[in-house]
């Protein structure tokens, strides 16, 4: 059986290119498509496969900006010769064309968040100019993201919480599999004065309500990550806030268990992030929205403390009640709890998907009303 991955770009280190890292060792001889190459930005362990990028490849560094472009890329990738094809969807990527013969088994970290549920969001960001092309753009992207749901034979979603956007917005069930984390490779140390906050520095993850919320309140923040809102949140913050930028992976474990706590102030697909603070041992106080409320302990071991509201009162709030009950949090069961979302255990999910054999039909129908 030949077997292609493809995934939306391979541009940053994140929680989707981790995915595909554990895909990788679950498919050994797949071959790679992206719409984006960056060699340096991955792992040794996708490197090691034949990685082909799209033809808009030479203008990676203004990414954002081709989107609407994006599904005449991906259907350029000639996908005759497989058998299986397995998308990493978050960006555009499971528009691609394989044989009709073929599975293609979508695992969605998010539709497209840009043109569904932040869409509103989105457009207001955009400078005024920008915002009639945003549009018609976006109703054009949201009419081919459905015709391309239609054909994928199944999606696999990384959460409940996706799980419900892939039904709201494509109409298609999802089973879950929960991202991998490599938790037996972060440790617990004792902590020192700072709070941390990991994330790509862009406007929906609101990196900027931790960073006023640490200001006004005066707690140490660390802010690991990178993006395009890097510079507005640097000039926002105060003495008290330090920004990491991008860091290595030992450099992450290592900020990870000297921390007070995670700090997650916006709405997440699922949270690798907290499930890697939990794993060394650390609680996470997060926006009780979205994934959080999967990869947080919400009762049980006390490592979740939540806000209701994106408000920087509401998350002091939420910091005052970590502190009152730090003391008596326990580092190991954090640490089992996170092992539930151990990279074997998806591995073990996912090869049941790829085995399976399913009688899903290639095609299904396309609902208008919700264009």
């Amino acid at each position: 059986m030949r077997a292609a991955i493809v995934h939306y770009w391979l541009l940053n280190w994140r929680g989707g290119e981790k995915v595909l890292e554990a895909l990788c060792r679950l498919l050994p001889d797949a071959d790679i498509y992206t719409l984006f190459y960056d060699p340096r930005a991955v792992s040794s362990e996708i490197r090691r496969h034949r990685v082909t990028a799209s033809f808009l490849n030479p203008w990676r560094r203004h990414y954002r900006e081709l989107l609407p472009l994006m599904p005449l890329a991906l259907a350029r990738f000639d996908l005759r010769a497989y058998d299986l094809v397995v998308s990493s969807e978050s960006g555009p990527a499971k528009g691609v064309l394989p044989s009709a013969a073929a599975r293609h088994i979508c695992y969605c970290h998010t539709p497209m968040r840009y043109i569904w549920d932040l869409y509103p969001e989105y457009k207001r960001w955009l400078p005024a100019w920008k915002r009639p092309f945003f549009a018609a753009a976006s109703h054009y992207l949201r009419r081919w993201d459905c015709r391309s749901a239609a054909r994928v034979t199944e999606f696999v979603a990384n959460s409940e919480n996706v799980q419900r956007r892939i039904q709201k917005a494509w109409r298609r069930d999802a089973r879950v599999v929960y991202p991998p984390v490599a938790v037996e490779t972060f440790y617990w140390r004792a902590p020192e004065d700072y709070y941390l906050v990991v994330s790509e520095l862009v406007a929906y993850k609101r990196v900027d309500l931790a960073v006023r919320a640490f200001a006004q309140s005066g707690r140490r923040l660390r802010v690991v990550g990178d993006g395009p809102e890097y510079r507005s949140l640097k000039r926002m913050g105060a003495a008290n806030v330090g920004f990491c930028g991008r860091v290595s992976d030992g450099e992450l474990r290592e900020l990870m268990a000297r921390s007070r706590a995670l700090i997650v102030p916006g709405e997440e697909d699922f949270g690798i992030a907290a499930v890697e603070a939990l794993a060394s041992g650390k609680a996470v106080v997060a926006l009780g929205r979205g994934g959080s409320l999967e990869s947080v302990p919400t009762s049980g071991p006390a490592g979740g403390v939540f806000f209701d509201e994106p408000d920087e009162g509401r998350l002091i709030e939420a910091l005052d009640r970590f502190e009152r009950v730090e003391s008596h949090i326990n580092q190991r069961e954090l640490q089992a709890w996170a092992g539930r979302f151990s990279e074997t255990n998806f591995l073990e999910k996912m090869r049941a998907v790829l085995d399976a054999d399913t009688n899903v039909p290639l095609l299904h129908p396309i609902r208008r009303d919700h264009w």
